[in-house]
């Protein structure tokens, strides 16, 4: 009599995935980025005074910070069909940037996961 497995109670995969994404952008018109960010915070009704304060001087004084208003990750996934944008965070800050450097290998990072993968697995 042969012998059927039940199939397993719990999925083998997560239902959740963590997206990594890093951009380094140019910024040719800070002016531009700062006037929109300063929009956005307008248009945001819902934000109480105190912190509409604080957000204005931020985003006068740091082009980077201006950015983070402007950038939101729900924006990136929101038209994906079947998923639920279940947590997100994002920052950004000025940087000295060399695309010839080899310190900007934007493969680095995936290399070094999948070494770790390989000496896991």
């Amino acid at each position: 009599m042969g012998r059927t497995l039940r199939p397993m109670s719990t999925p083998e995969t997560s239902q959740f995935v963590r997206l990594r994404v890093e951009l380094v952008l140019e910024v040719d018109d800070a002016d531009a980025v700062t006037k929109a960010a300063l929009r956005r915070i307008a248009d945001d009704a819902g934000m109480p005074a105190d912190e509409r304060t604080h957000a204005e001087s931020a985003v006068t004084e740091d082009t980077a910070e201006a950015l983070a208003y402007l950038v939101d990750p729900f924006d990136l996934v929101s038209q994906v069909p079947g998923i639920d944008l279940a947590q997100a965070s994002w920052s950004s800050e000025p940087i000295d940037y060399d695309p010839d450097s080899p310190d900007w290998d934007l493969d680095e990072d995936d290399a070094a996961e999948d070494d770790e993968e390989d000496a896991v697995g």
